[in-house]
């Protein structure tokens, strides 16, 4: 008799820590998502930044004769700290993503920044920044899908599980 009572309370009690552990769940996730959704535009906005298309855009806004005044380092060095900096500026959001897609993010940034240097190392003496410029773009153009390209996707996929 008092085993058959303590299990219908020990019963009720589980429910009840369910029912507390599912609310406790939902009020959270209407919290965590909004967190959740900025962290992959933010992502999604790294990624976009280190494209060579938008660095070059970025440059001409800041600096209008970098094309015709800087050396291909200084254009490299350029492009390699706004790579940098983009990541690091947004390595925290890492802990709303899956390690997957953590992963290919890290993976877009080491093979921009050798693509960055590969492009300049193929140059020969005496191309411009111009020339740099250009060969980075033809280039990227003509590499199809690109590892920024893939991390954009899978960014995009995980994000849409949220909504």
């Amino acid at each position: 008799m008092i085993f058959g009572f303590w299990m219908i309370q020990y019963s009720q009690f589980r429910n009840e820590e369910r029912k507390r552990q599912w609310e406790l769940k939902r009020e959270s996730q209407k919290t965590i998502s909004p967190i959740r959704l900025r962290a992959y535009e933010r992502l999604a906005l790294l990624l976009e930044r280190t494209k060579p298309e938008h660095m070059l855009m970025e440059l001409r806004a800041k600096e209008p004769d970098a094309m015709t005044t800087w050396s291909i380092g200084q254009m490299q060095q350029y492009m390699l700290q706004t790579i940098r900096a983009e990541f690091d500026h947004n390595q925290s959001q890492q802990v709303y993503v899956s390690d997957e897609v953590w992963d290919l993010i890290i993976s877009s940034r080491d093979q921009m920044a050798a693509f960055v240097i590969s492009i300049a190392a193929q140059l020969p003496p005496g191309a411009t920044a111009q020339n740099y410029a250009t060969a980075l773009l033809t280039a990227y153009a003509s590499n199809g899908t690109t590892p920024t390209d893939k991390a954009l996707e899978e960014l995009k996929n995980e994000a849409k599980t949220l909504m």
